[in-house]
């Protein structure tokens, strides 16, 4: 708020800026006047509408405040109404307590505090994706599959995905009690879980057979591009020549990291991926920084229903640079990048900002990435211990999903009386034997038809 001394020392800025404040302001004005001239009445109704619906917000607003039951906290309120305006966006815009904005940087990183499971909503249900190994819910005995019923005393019913975070989040040593309904159980247990730190290893290498090497990503985060690097090195020492890039189950992460992933193997000033927002003339290139690791070398990557976002960057860039054979399921889906916004009060909101595009112009949003060779994983309801489980969602299964606008033609409508896709889970076999997609890989490799397939699949993709 001005005081008298400010707002005498305000009298006294240069007149001729003053004047020339003046000017820009009536030009403006002038500008808005023929605008409504040119627009007519659809500008007006607009701006009536936005004033109607202000009108209505503060409305209610004033009768919370004044006619509820009991005295509601302001912050709650508008943190209410906050999260009540993203979630009536698409699937992935959302409210960040201060916590779970907090903690961002953390999980770029690859590290926080918690019980370590991944998790998504399925028919407006918290479901567990998969626990991540060796960690405390991993050891408390939960698995792919379950339904998470209650956070503590707090029912998960329509709850986000961000909420159920930040209910599941704490400090290392204290407890939260899961309340869990798991198919063929009479009734859902509690498992009261203690939190640790959940570090999760970004870069898996290992070499195969003969001169195979295999690189498994299980997330892009900001130190994937030094890791995988490492596992470059390591594996070359060791007489690598042809390798597998495993991007199953891989939920996707920082996109800056799939571009220097995806540079290790293209050359410099090649594209990547580029974004487009809502205008459709601004458009955001991502080009290979010329790090190669990988010049001319076979390369087989491995998708499935797990692989979204970062991931499907990465393979998209790959498939469409004819680089390399994608073999394996339908990805995920995932086509849109998210931008965090600092808001007052140390929260923030994750909004959908662009959607992302391959190298060839394609959206994978609610498509995912087809695999040039398409080898299914076995589904199973009792997976082995040790075996690398998910749960088979995709993103056209979300509500509010966005729709994919380089699709052309009508969706095709469900048949009457046509079944729904019964629950699955894709099962990763933990032995290489029994691993029909790797083994599809390796034989690929082996036979040298990787080159043979990467043209034809281009061929019938013109």
């Amino acid at each position: 708020m001005w005081n008298v001394a400010e707002e005498s020392n305000m009298i006294k800025i240069n007149k001729k800026k003053f004047f020339l404040a003046v000017s820009v302001a009536l030009a403006a004005i002038l500008s808005m006047l023929l605008a409504v001239v040119f627009l007519g009445n659809e500008l007006v109704q607009a701006k009536t509408n936005s004033y109607e619906d202000l009108r209505t917000f503060s409305q209610a607003l004033e009768l919370i405040k004044s006619e509820y039951v009991e005295e509601p906290e302001a912050e709650e309120i508008i943190h209410g109404a906050i999260r009540g305006m993203l979630t009536s966006l698409d699937a992935h815009s959302s409210f960040m307590s201060k916590r779970a904005y907090k903690e961002m940087n953390l999980d770029i990183r690859g590290e926080f505090e918690g019980v370590g499971i991944q998790i998504s909503i399925r028919d407006s249900q918290l479901m567990i994706i998969a626990p991540i190994e060796d960690t405390p819910a991993d050891r408390a005995g939960l698995a792919a599959g379950d339904k998470i019923m209650k956070i503590d005393d707090a029912w998960t019913k329509d709850m986000t995905i961000d909420e159920a975070v930040d209910g599941m989040r704490g400090r290392r040593g204290t407890k939260v009690r899961l309340l869990i309904q798991r198919e063929g159980w009479d009734a859902p247990k509690e498992f009261p879980i203690i939190r640790g730190v959940i570090k999760v290893k970004s870069v898996k290498s290992r070499m195969l057979e003969g001169d195979i090497g295999y690189i498994k990503i299980t997330q892009f985060q900001g130190k994937t591009s030094p890791e995988m690097e490492k596992a470059f090195r390591k594996l070359s020492a060791q007489g690598m020549k042809k390798l597998v890039l495993d991007l199953r189950n891989n939920p996707g992460g920082i996109l800056d990291a799939s571009v220097d992933i995806s540079s290790m193997f293209l050359p410099k000033d090649k594209l990547v991926v580029y974004l487009q927002g809502r205008d459709k003339a601004k458009r955001k290139d991502y080009l290979s920084t010329g790090q190669m690791f990988f010049r001319d070398e076979p390369v087989v990557i491995l998708v499935n229903a797990g692989s979204a976002s970062a991931s499907e960057i990465v393979a998209g860039a790959l498939q469409d640079s004819k680089r390399a054979l994608i073999v394996g399921t339908q990805s995920f889906g995932k086509g849109s990048v998210q931008t965090v916004f600092p808001l007052e009060g140390g929260v923030g909101m994750r909004l959908t900002t662009a959607k992302y595009y391959t190298p060839r112009g394609r959206s994978i949003q609610n498509v995912g990435i087809t695999p040039d060779i398409m080898v299914k994983l076995p589904t199973v309801k009792d997976p082995k211990e040790g075996d690398s489980v998910h749960v088979v969602v995709r993103e056209k299964d979300l509500k509010r999903h966005l729709k994919n606008d380089t699709i052309k033609g009508k969706k095709k409508k469900k048949k009457k009386g046509a079944a729904e896709e019964t629950f699955r889970m894709e099962v990763i076999p933990k032995n290489d034997k029994d691993d029909v997609q790797l083994q599809k890989a390796i034989s690929l490799l082996k036979t040298g038809d990787v080159h043979k397939y990467i043209a034809a699949a281009g061929k019938k993709k013109k």
